[in-house]
């Protein structure tokens, strides 16, 4: 059965505190609602891209004010990392949070955060698969780097807990054939020749190249993010991602391949941000009708780009957990109340 969770960028127009502030009570309201993983995207330098450049800091600080809820990251960036550093830090994060951390992990898209750490873009991919294989060693407990030394504290399981997000079916077979989880994307760039092609066009070949590469025996592990913002009323829903969605795509028309949506109607936008907005009811319908979703283990919630206000966004997790997931057939764990 599909589980649900949430993920963020910590996207509030207010200060980093005030950022990390909103983003801790969401997940801790997600957690309340029944959610069972909840995810922070990296990004370095720029505030109006994701806000937030040390994820398992951020997770280490949640993870104190959480009890049941999984925390992920979505994802770290590793060619700018320092292999081992990580593998500790995850190691220890694991242990604060008794064993709650998903890892997930990324090539980078990025390219002007790459110089600050002495990297040149061109190598990420080489660089990914080897620091992927130096966490991979660490947290299997062998000798790190032809040293003697080895991990502390040792990690236990975290190699059954590294997700690799990709656009490509290439990268599907990767995560596949290392038995990976596969992390796919909220949205994607249209190839050349295919504008109109649906989100569920590019990703489920991802899906089955992934799926055929997975050793036998394996589960797979398929996490959807997908753009899901639920209002009480239609009405209310578009009315703030008319608001949200038009200004996304003004910052970064290319990034939607849309720019002539920002002057078309709303339903044209909504359809090139390949975001789901609307009651509960036409939300589950719409997400009945993504084939991506049949595949998926887990369909994870966020609302950027319609990044409606805080209250918003509390009110949106409620009715999609109560409503939405259950017409679905999502599982929601079982809800507690907030104390």
């Amino acid at each position: 059965m599909t589980t649900l969770g949430y993920f963020t960028r910590l996207l509030d127009d207010t200060s980093p505190a005030e950022r990390y502030r909103i983003a801790t009570e969401q997940v801790r309201h997600a957690e309340d609602l029944g959610f069972q993983t909840a995810w922070v995207a990296q990004h370095h330098f720029h505030g109006a891209e994701g806000g937030l450049p040390s994820p398992l800091v951020f997770l280490a600080h949640t993870a104190a004010l959480t009890s049941r809820i999984r925390l992920g990251t979505g994802v770290i960036c590793i060619p700018m990392e320092d292999a081992v550093r990580t593998a500790e830090d995850v190691a220890v994060l694991d242990e604060l949070s008794d064993g709650r951390v998903e890892v997930g992990i990324s090539t980078g898209g990025t390219p002007a955060s790459f110089p600050a750490f002495g990297v040149d873009f061109a190598d990420r991919y080489t660089l990914s698969a080897d620091k992927l294989a130096t966490l991979r060693g660490a947290w299997a407990g062998n000798e790190i780097n032809g040293t003697a030394n080895r991990l502390y504290p040792a990690a236990s399981g975290l190699n059954d807990r590294i997700w690799q997000a990709t656009f490509s079916a290439d990268g599907g077979a990767r995560a596949g054939h290392d038995g990976d989880g596969l992390m796919l994307s909220r949205t994607q760039p249209r190839p050349e020749g295919a504008p109109d092609a649906t989100l569920a066009d590019l990703q489920v070949p991802i899906v089955e190249r992934y799926l055929a590469e997975l050793p036998q025996g394996a589960t797979p592990r398929v996490m959807a993010s997908r753009t899901i913002f639920v209002a009480d009323t239609s009405q209310a829903a578009r009315g703030w991602a008319e608001k949200g969605l038009r200004a996304a795509v003004a910052r970064s028309p290319r990034a939607f391949g849309a720019r002539a949506a920002v002057e078309g109607d709303l339903d044209a936008l909504i359809r090139a941000t390949d975001t789901f907005v609307g009651s509960p009811q036409e939300v589950a319908e719409a997400l009945a009708a993504d084939a991506t979703l049949a595949h998926a283990t887990e369909l994870s919630a966020q609302v950027h780009s319609v990044d409606p206000p805080h209250r918003e966004v509390l009110r949106s997790l409620e009715l999609l957990a109560s409503q939405v997931a259950p017409a679905l057939g999502v599982e929601v764990a079982t809800a507690r109340s907030a104390a």
